[in-house]
């Protein structure tokens, strides 16, 4: 199959297509490179380096795809905060000219990267995907607003869409050879890791007053590959006339920031001097995800369920590549 994935070179979107590729699949990676890494991108994927809201790149890159992977945006909820406008702009008014294209490429099957951002602060956890989306943050309003394009696409021209709401991502390729390399970097597991790996002796943690077992903020942790996975699981359920929707990506478990600092110190056998700071902004204090519409409809499970495993790989890429995709070749 012949997907234009969005995003590709970074994070998730680097090791899902290694993965669409190993799976048979013809991936065309676009990337704007502002936050992705060239690096990152297998060797045998096509690539090209440009934005999803430039309809004349768009119009030479579609013809001929079955569908579209689309993983570019935006993701720091600190910053969204700061600068809504941006963060609209990018997740969901350029990606506008994306379905606009599509449509008129006739290709009209998407699997969308969203976000439990769109949740708010969920009444009842584990979080179903019938929960009330009430975001909290810019980054998760831009998100649901293109979820809702997407709706009324599938309404008015018979797009099929899978949004795929992650929790948080975190892991690496098995090997270490690929993985999480933002600036900044803003996610707990590689922020720990990073400053583990630097020799770093205090680090800092958002809030420690939420309303959680140990006053810090309780997140789903699910392993970048298992994600990977859903990804190609949804775009063939697509390619096969299956139909889109919701479905929650997670391992189903809880870990609070707390539980995570200890659990990289067992992993690493280092140990960093904890100081809290205030809360940030934005952050809801618990996100658990219910995944069982992803295993009854996609067939998909996490197969890494394990929270040290999950680090174990991260730090499998974080102590081999202190600088990140500078010493990386894929």
């Amino acid at each position: 199959m012949k997907v234009l994935v969005t995003g590709g070179a970074g994070f998730i979107g680097s090791i899902t297509t290694r993965m669409l590729i190993d799976a048979g699949h013809e991936p065309i990676v676009l990337d704007t490179l502002e936050n992705g890494h060239r690096d990152a991108v297998d060797r045998r994927a096509r690539f090209e380096i440009g934005n999803v809201g430039d309809r004349r790149m768009l119009d030479r890159l579609l013809p001929g795809c079955d569908a579209v992977m689309h993983l570019a945006g935006y993701i720091e909820v600190a910053e969204s905060q700061r600068d809504p406008g941006r963060y609209f702009h990018n997740n969901a008014s350029a990606p506008l000219v994306l379905l606009e294209a599509m449509v008129e490429h006739d290709v009209r099957a998407m699997v969308f990267s969203s976000t439990a951002a769109v949740y708010g602060v969920p009444a009842t956890v584990p979080v179903t995907e019938d929960a009330p989306t009430e975001p909290v943050n810019a980054y998760g309003a831009s998100k649901l607003a293109f979820e809702t394009m997407l709706e009324w696409f599938e309404r008015a021209h018979g797009l099929r869409a899978i949004r795929l709401r992650y929790f948080n991502v975190a892991g690496a390729w098995p090997d270490g050879a690929m993985g999480e390399d933002h600036e900044p970097e803003t996610h707990l597991i590689p922020r720990i890791l990073r400053a583990m790996a630097e020799g770093e002796t205090h680090f800092e943690v958002y809030g420690d007053d939420y309303h959680t077992p140990d006053g810090t903020c309780v997140r789903d942790y699910i392993h970048v590959c298992d994600l990977g996975e859903a990804h190609r699981l949804s775009l063939e359920r697509l390619h096969a006339g299956g139909e889109g929707g919701v479905f929650n990506l997670g391992n189903g478990e809880g870990f609070s920031n707390l539980e995570v600092i200890r659990a990289c110190a067992e992993v690493t056998g280092k140990n960093v001097e904890i100081v809290f700071g205030p809360r940030r902004e934005g952050d809801p204090p618990e996100l658990v995800a219910s995944h069982g519409r992803a295993r009854r409809d996609l067939a998909w499970a996490p197969a890494h369920e394990d929270l040290r495993a999950i680090i174990e790989d991260a730090w499998r890429w974080h102590s081999g590549h202190p600088g990140g995709y500078s010493f990386c070749q894929v």
